[in-house]
Order: C-alpha cells, then sequence, then structure tokens
C-alpha cells in the first residue's frame, strides 16, 4: 500500500495492523531555539526510534544535521527493522518539526513509500489514542537498500553561482527576524540575515496547531510569494525547511530540493560571523 506524503492521526490509527507498516519517532530533545516538547516520555504504540542527531546526521561534517553517506544510513536503517517494501509513517513530539526531515532523507535514499503524521504525537493524543511509555526494541534486521538521489540535494556551490544566474528561488523557512537580520541567530556565533534573491516564509506560517495548514490555503500562500516551481528550501540548519518543502508539495509544488548546509553553511564560508567580545 502507498501512502501519501502526510497522513492523519486517523488514517494511522486506522492502519495499525497493516503489513509492512513501520512507525518512526524522530522527535529531538528541543528545537534550535530551545523550545521543548510536553510530555516527551510518551510515545505512539509500537514507534521505534529514529535519532535523527546521534545517528542519521553526517558526525564528519563541520555542520549540523549533515545529511549521511548513503552506505551508512543504509546500514543504520537495517538496524531499525526497514525493509525495502516497509511503508514508513513519521512523527515527532512537537506537532510538525523533525519529523519532515527524516521524510526527506528517505526521499535522498529512493523510498518514496513513507509519510508524516500531521499533528505528529499531540494530535494523536488529542484524538484520544493510545500512547506507550517506551518505543520498541526488538525487530529482525531489515533490507533496506539506499539509491542516492543528489538532484534533491543543493550544494553551496549551486547556491553561490545561482546569486548571480538566479537559475532557482531559495525559500528560507527561518523566522522574519533572522532573514530580515533584526534578530539573533540561536548559533551565537553567526551574523543573522540572508541569502542573495532568496525569499522567507517562516516554517511557522504553513501550521496551524502543529499540522499543516489545509491545501488551499497554502496555496495561496505559495502564490503570494513566487510563482516559480525551481525552488530549494533553506533554513538554519536543514531541518525546518523540510517543514516548508512538505507544505509546497501539499500545495502542488513539486521540489524536494533542499540546500543542507543551509544558513550555517552559507554564514561560516561568507565569514558573516560576530567577532568575540
Amino acid at each position: 500500500m502507498e501512502v501519501k506524503e502526510i497522513v492523519s492521526a486517523a488514517w494511522l490509527h486506522a492502519h495499525l495492523d497493516d503489513e509492512n507498516l513501520i512507525i518512526l519517532d524522530a522527535s529531538l530533545a528541543q528545537t534550535a531555539t530551545g523550545k521543548s516538547a510536553a510530555g516527551s516520555s510518551e510515545t505512539i504504540p509500537n514507534a521505534r526510534y529514529f535519532d535523527l542527531k546521534e545517528v542519521f546526521s553526517d558526525p564528519s561534517s563541520a555542520f549540523p544535521n549533515t545529511l549521511p553517506v548513503p552506505a551508512v544510513f543504509e546500514e543504520e536503517v537495517r538496524k531499525l527493522g526497514i525493509d525495502a517494501d516497509s511503508m514508513l509513517v513519521i512523527f515527532d513530539a512537537m506537532g510538525v518539526y523533525s519529523s519532515p526531515r527524516v521524510w526527506w532523507l528517505f526521499q535522498c535514499m529512493g523510498h518514496q513509500n513513507s509519510a508524516v503524521l500531521d499533528g505528529g504525537l499531540p494530535e494523536w493524543k488529542q484524538q484520544g489514542f493510545a500512547v506507550a511509555s517506551e518505543h520498541i526494541k526488538h525487530w529482525e534486521v531489515g533490507d533496506f537498500k539506499a539509491k542516492y538521489n543528489p538532484e534533491l540535494l543543493a550544494t553551496y556551490e549551486e547556491v553561490l553561482a545561482n546569486t548571480l544566474d538566479k537559475s532557482f528561488t531559495v525559500v528560507d523557512a527561518r523566522s522574519a527576524g533572522r532573514f530580515n537580520g533584526t534578530a539573533p541567530e540561536p548559533r551565537k556565533h553567526l551574523k543573522s540575515g540572508s541569502i542573495p534573491n532568496s525569499i522567507n516564509i517562516p516554517y511557522e506560517t504553513v501550521l496551524v496547531d502543529g499540522k499543516f495548514k489545509s491545501k488551499e490555503v497554502l496555496q495561496e500562500l505559495f502564490k503570494q510569494t513566487t510563482d516559480t516551481e525551481n525552488l530549494v528550501f533553506s533554513c538554519g540548519s536543514g531541518l525546518t525547511a523540510c517543514i516548508v518543502m512538505l507544505a509546497a508539495i501539499r500545495a502542488g509544488k513539486s521540489s524536494k530540493r533542499v540546500y543542507d548546509g543551509s544558513w550555517t553553511e552559507w554564514a561560516e564560508l561568507q565569514n558573516l560571523t560576530l567577532k568575540a567580545g
């Protein structure tokens, strides 16, 4: 059974016993700005923990949340018991925060049959569905095979060249204050600001009560901000960019390209740093 990019809590509850369904909990302890999720000790029954920070980010990268090497991703995903034909539903404890990043990772690695749970754990609980106190930990090793799609990744060099040739539009998911240079970055040594010729769609503007806004509302939002289909999504470190990317897909856009280094890499390499003291 194929799933759409976003599924509801009611849909997941109705399909809990589906063959090949695997539920992944991609919750983070806190957001980049320090916000923590309430009830973070709870999870959806039979969920497996997907460790985005410690396992599924490249530890050799100078930048946070970097796409892991495909061979490493494949090995670690197999350890989670995921098969080539597994149907994945990904959620997080914030509502919609880190789960779209995990959805995008699987897209990059060639696994299409996955979805984000709209509203995540808070919506699951709001609907009155049962929760568990811990993740399941025992399963057979899977046979997942990574098929890397480099075209879903935009590099610093491509984004730099784009400031001149404007072949695509960079959509920045950070707050308006950070984008406009009037609010500080969470990474204290970096200046705030924006990549030349980029546009700003803060990730909070595509959500309401922790869920994605309707297709019609999102279509209007993207119509107001950009008329192009050739989009690359950016943020602070490649995480909330995926929220806006998934919202764009819901609105009918097709691009899944993310600037993985995002503002952290851009500011470092452009020497947009604050002097100590």
